[in-house]
């Protein structure tokens, strides 16, 4: 999901943070993970990777080096990208896996990841439909308002396949949300109207350059900071 995280290499975040869902004292603003992770292209909708649900992790795929890698890179992709969550398929995996990067309204920052995630539906009666603006790293550009609700609970797994429960309230919980649709083919503009996915798709061909050269640029910091350590 699109959003735009401040960054530098040896700043510890001052706020609340929750790594993995559950509270930490500390984490470095440019989290270990980015600096680890190769930059990797980030699809752009009308590619096929986007549009199909993803495979979800074998078990003999669960503390291998190759899916620690993958996350590491999707750290890194989300990083240059200014993002606050990355689907495996927006670098081109067909994978159900997602990462995360992102500050709340209560001003506690969620770093995490999850992999084949199940997003569970909202009790009945509790659910509350709030519109914001949301964008997408795979339609850069464009932001435009849609519902969803200011509740979500995705199930799933770590690196290592334990068990793991992520609660989100306000903007997580949008970015949960998002996503998890990328899982199952889904793109945020598939939820607008069809007038409201035209403009995106115009807005997204006018300012798409600008986004791919500021990618670029955040990919030379990056390479910086790296050499700066």
């Amino acid at each position: 999901m699109a959003g735009q995280l401040r960054a530098s290499a040896d700043a510890e975040v001052r706020v609340r943070v929750r790594v993995q869902g559950e509270p930490v004292a500390a984490y470095p603003e440019v989290p270990p993970e980015t600096l680890r992770g190769e930059v990797r292209r980030i699809t752009v909708v009308g590619e096929e990777v986007l549009h199909r649900r993803c495979r979800a992790v074998r078990e003999e795929e669960f503390g291998t080096p190759e899916l620690a890698r993958l996350v590491d890179d999707m750290f890194a992709a989300m990083w240059v990208a200014e993002g606050v969550g990355l689907a495996a398929n927006q670098i081109g995996v067909d994978l159900q896996a997602f990462v995360w990067d992102c500050l709340d309204e209560d001003g506690v920052r969620h770093v995490g990841h999850i992999l084949s995630p199940v997003l569970d539906e909202p009790p009945a009666g509790t659910r509350r439909l709030v519109g914001a603006e949301e964008g997408c790293l795979s339609v850069p550009g464009p932001h435009l308002e849609l519902d969803r609700p200011d509740v979500a609970v995705v199930r799933g797994r770590d690196l290592e396949g334990r068990p793991l429960v992520v609660e989100g309230r306000g903007y997580f919980a949008r970015c949960l949300q998002h996503e998890t649709d990328h899982l199952y083919g889904g793109l945020y503009i598939d939820r607008l109207t069809h007038r409201g996915r035209r403009t995106a798709l115009r807005r997204m061909e006018d300012r798409k350059e600008k986004v791919f050269a500021k990618r670029a640029a955040r990919a030379e910091e990056l390479e910086r900071l790296r050499a700066g350590r």
